[in-house]
C-alpha cells in the first residue's frame, strides 16, 4: 500500500536506487527536483490549449490517440494496442526499459492522465510511472517555472520489459466473475449513467452491469484534481463493498473515467483491472444491463 505520508520521504529517484517503486503519485515539489534528470520523460494529457498557456519545462503534449488503437466502427475508443505496437509507440516517446515516467493532467480533469498512466502499467512501466498530483493546475499553484517552448524531439527509447496484460479484462472475463464473492464490480460513470437515467438522445447508455456498484470517478478527486486522502478513499470504496482481499474491476463509458478508479485502488493495495471495452462495447453486444433505456448500437458513445 502506497501510503500518501510516504510520498515525502524523497525524489523518486531514491526509490529507484533503491530497488523499490516509486509512489505511485508525486508531488510539485518533489517533480520540481528531478526536472533536469536525463532519465526524466514528462507526458501532459488534457487540453492542448492548457499545454500551450505554459507547461513544466520538458514536458511533451500527449494525445490518447497516440497510445491507442484507431477508433473504427468496430473498436470502441481508447483499446489498448497490442504488445508490438504500444512498446514501439512508447519508444518513439523516447521511454526505455530505465525511464522515470510522470503523467501530468490537464486543468479540466484527471482522467485522462490516469488512462495514460493504466496504458504505462498495461505495458510493464507500472513500478517506474507516477502521476503528478494536482496536474498542471496544481503546478503552477505551487509557482514552479513553466515554458511555452516545445521540447526537442526525443531520442527512440528502448523497452524490453514484459507487459503486465493481466490487468485487462474483457466482457467474457466480467460476466464469468458476476457471482465471484472477490470480485467488486465498479461501474465509475456519474451517478446518472449508472441509475439509469443518461442521455441516450446523445448516444450514453443509461444503466449498468448487473451487480456493480457506482463510485462516481470523479468523487476521488478535490476541487483542485488532487486524488483524496487514503482514508477518504478507503471509506468510499468500503461503502461500495470493496472488501480486504477483493479484485477490484472497473469500467465506465469507453475505459477512460475508470481508470481513475483504477489508480485509487492501487494506492489502497488492492489488485485492479479494467474493462476497456467498457458500456460502449456492453451495449453494443447487447449484453444485459439493470435500469436505464437500451440504446441503440448506431448511437452508443463514438
Amino acid at each position: 500500500m502506497f501510503a500518501r505520508t510516504a510520498l515525502m520521504l524523497g525524489a523518486a529517484t531514491i526509490f529507484l536506487a533503491a530497488g523499490s517503486p516509486p509512489p505511485l503519485l508525486i508531488t510539485a515539489g518533489e517533480l520540481n527536483k528531478e526536472l533536469g534528470d536525463p532519465k526524466l520523460v514528462l507526458l501532459q494529457v488534457g487540453p492542448e490549449a492548457d499545454y500551450a498557456a505554459g507547461h513544466i519545462p520538458g514536458a511533451r503534449f500527449l494525445k490518447l490517440e497516440e497510445l491507442s488503437t484507431p477508433h473504427t466502427d468496430t473498436t470502441p475508443m481508447l483499446e489498448l494496442p497490442d504488445t508490438a505496437d504500444l512498446r514501439g509507440r512508447l519508444e518513439k516517446l523516447g521511454i526505455s526499459d530505465d525511464s522515470h515516467v510522470v503523467v501530468i493532467g490537464g486543468e479540466d480533469w484527471v482522467s485522462p492522465a490516469t488512462r495514460v498512466v493504466f496504458t504505462l502499467d498495461a505495458a510493464g512501466l507500472g513500478a517506474r510511472t507516477q502521476l503528478l498530483d494536482g496536474g498542471s493546475k496544481g503546478w503552477k499553484r505551487a509557482g514552479f517555472p513553466v515554458t511555452k517552448a516545445d521540447p526537442p524531439a526525443p531520442k527512440r527509447g528502448r523497452l524490453t520489459l514484459a507487459p503486465d496484460r493481466w490487468i485487462v479484462v474483457d466482457h467474457v472475463w466480467v460476466q464469468a466473475h458476476e457471482h465471484d464473492p472477490h470480485v467488486r464490480l465498479i461501474d465509475a460513470r456519474a451517478p446518472v449513467f449508472y441509475e439509469g437515467k443518461g442521455m441516450p438522445e446523445h448516444g450514453v447508455a443509461g444503466g449498468h452491469i448487473a451487480g456493480a456498484k457506482n463510485i462516481p470517478f470523479n468523487s476521488l478527486t478535490d476541487d483542485s484534481l488532487n486524488i483524496l486522502p487514503l482514508d477518504s478513499l478507503r471509506r468510499i470504496f468500503a461503502a461500495a463493498g470493496v472488501q480486504r482481499g477483493d479484485t477490484v474491476a472497473a469500467y465506465c463509458h469507453i475505459g477512460q473515467q475508470g481508470t481513475v478508479v483504477i489508480l485509487a485502488a492501487r494506492l489502497l493495495g488492492y489488485p485492479a483491472r479494467l474493462y476497456d471495452g467498457s458500456m460502449t462495447e456492453w451495449q453494443s453486444l447487447k449484453l444485459p444491463t439493470e435500469g436505464g433505456i437500451p440504446v441503440p448500437p448506431s448511437k452508443l458513445a463514438q
